[in-house]
This record gives structure tokens, C-alpha cells and sequence, in this order.
């Protein structure tokens, strides 16, 4: 049986594979990050995957985008992505949206989803991704990668947690990874933390294990070392405080 190793574990049995075969995933962005989540999702039996992404396939994608091989280079990365997915696991009902994660359709997208999980590579996307999941009350698994670090959270403030705003309120956090296309990165980084990220998903969904909620995960290549540094919910926080200023998705992206 395909999930029989899975099935076995105290804390998932058959009850926890209905469940994951029951709940619905919003991955946005098919890279570094995305690639190590989209195929452990699948893999594990996740019901229903939705992948957001406009971009193609580059020839320098391919050390960290594991989804993708030579053959890939020009293609679109959704196009790539379902053929493999599908290759992995024909349950999984895999949709694509070969479409920029925005404003416009950031709130729509998290509210189709019981999870949205965090592959994007620029702040602006995350604050979204973050802002998006709070409105549709949706919990946000955060994933970001720079050089040989990484991080991971799980922003959830629906169930007393933080948002992402908690710990940096605007647009430009100092603290926070910047795009592996501006700072470089090695392939292995992101695979670990997409590794993690998929992994709390997996808790979240079935209510197992102890969530990276409330803490911020830091993760060092060069010294082998992680580190969780403790975040609070901030009563002063403009998204998810008790006086909140960001109340709709229309004023800070546009």
C-alpha cells in the first residue's frame, strides 16, 4: 500500500491519511524552496495541491529547483511541476496557476486552501502571503533562504500565534533573508527548509508534534546549527493587533 509506512506511525494511522487525503494545500512559488515541499506533499498524500507560479525554467535554477531537470529549461515551471507531481502521485489533485500572487487574487486563492505555505523569494510576496492568510484565517508556513542560512515559522494568530508583521511590521525588515537571486544561495538550504516547511504543514494538518508557532527557526549551514529564537503575538502588531490598520489587501501592494 502506497501509505503503509506512514499508516503505521502512532499519531497518523489511517484516521491521519484520510485526513491529509482530505486537506488542501496553496503552495506559491515552484523554486528552491517550493520544489523540496511540492514533492514530499505529493508524495505523502496530500488531497489537493495548488502550485502559484509565472515563471520559466532557467539553467541555473536546476542545482536547488529539484522539480526540474535540463530538459525543463524554457518550459513553465507549473507545466513542469504537474507533470511530476502526477508522475509521483496520480490521488493528488494537483492545480496550477500560471499567475503572479498579488493583491488581486492573494485573498481569494487562501481561502480555497486550509494551509498556505511560503516558496516565494521576495519580501513583498511573504508580507502578502502573510496579510492574505491572517484575513482568510489561514495558518502560513514561512520559508525564506539567503547564502548558507535559512529560516522557518509557522504564522498562525487565528490560534494565538504571531503573524509575520508581529516580529517586522513593514515591508522592510532588517533580519530577514533576501532573495537568492540578489544574495546567492546553495542548492541544499532551501531542500532543508522546504523539507521543514512541508513538515509542518504535515503537523498542522494533523494536529501532531509541536508546531513551530510562536518561534522562528534559524538555520546555519556552515556551523550545523539551528536556533529558535521566541515570538509573541504583539498587541501593537498593524495586522493582527487589537487595533489593526491593515484590514484588506488594497492599500500597500497596489
Amino acid at each position: 500500500m502506497k501509505y503503509s509506512r506512514q499508516i503505521q506511525l502512532a499519531g497518523i494511522g489511517e484516521e491521519g491519511q484520510s485526513r491529509l487525503l482530505r486537506s488542501r494545500v496553496l503552495l506559491v512559488g515552484a523554486g528552491g524552496l517550493g520544489s523540496p515541499i511540492a514533492l514530499y506533499l505529493a508524495a505523502g498524500g496530500v488531497g489537493a495541491l495548488g502550485i502559484v507560479d509565472l515563471d520559466t525554467v532557467a539553467l541555473s535554477n536546476i542545482h536547488r529547483q529539484i522539480l526540474y531537470g535540463v530538459d525543463d529549461v524554457g518550459r513553465q515551471k507549473t507545466d513542469a511541476a504537474l507533470e511530476k507531481l502526477r508522475a509521483i502521485n496520480p490521488d493528488v489533485a494537483v492545480t496550477v496557476y500560471q499567475e503572479r500572487f498579488q493583491a488581486g487574487n492573494a485573498l481569494d486563492l487562501a481561502q480555497a486552501y486550509d494551509v498556505i505555505v511560503d516558496g516565494s523569494d521576495n519580501l513583498k510576496t511573504k508580507f502578502l502571503l502573510n496579510d492574505a492568510a491572517h484575513l482568510a484565517g489561514k495558518p502560513y508556513i514561512f520559508g525564506a533562504v539567503s547564502g548558507f542560512e535559512g529560516q522557518a515559522g509557522v504564522f498562525f494568530p487565528k490560534e494565538g500565534g504571531p503573524c509575520l508583521r508581529c516580529m517586522f511590521p513593514d515591508l522592510s525588515p532588517a533580519g530577514l533573508s533576501s532573495a537568492s537571486s540578489e544574495a546567492g544561495v546553495l542548492g541544499m538550504v532551501p531542500g532543508l527548509i522546504g523539507l521543514i516547511q512541508a513538515g509542518e504543514v504535515i503537523k498542522l494538518i494533523l494536529d501532531i508534534g509541536k508546531p513551530l508557532t510562536g518561534r522562528f527557526l534559524v538555520y546555519d549551514y556552515l556551523e550545523a546549527e539551528f536556533r529558535n529564537i521566541a515570538v509573541s503575538a504583539n498587541p501593537a502588531c498593524p495586522l493582527c493587533g487589537e487595533n489593526p490598520s491593515i484590514t484588506d489587501l488594497s492599500a500597500e501592494y497596489r
